[in-house]
């Protein structure tokens, strides 16, 4: 993880750290909407793009569009469990 990562995330960068560790960075890449995005929740954690090993000729990052459907699933899906009801009813 870069220095400046680090400074910038201070929370984020020891989890995105771990995982690279544990599975590498082309895992992360890979994973992170689902793994790594969601920590967003409680703490900052830096877009896909911002990431040191992150190439935009090899990787694809979510659109402003892809990522507010995203938040609208998490949403339902938060409405869902707090409800008890299954998505649709």
């Amino acid at each position: 993880m870069t220095e400046s990562l680090a400074e910038e995330y201070p929370e984020a960068a020891p989890f995105i750290q771990k995982a690279v560790d544990r599975h590498g960075e082309e895992w992360v890449l890979e994973n992170y909407y689902r793994e790594i995005y969601p920590l967003g929740q409680v703490m900052r954690v830096p877009e896909k793009e911002e990431l040191p090993f992150y190439d935009p000729d090899e990787h694809e990052a979510m659109t402003n569009e892809e990522k507010a459907e995203m938040y609208g699933a998490w949403a339902e899906y938060r409405e869902n469990l707090k409800n008890g009801t299954k998505p649709g009813e």
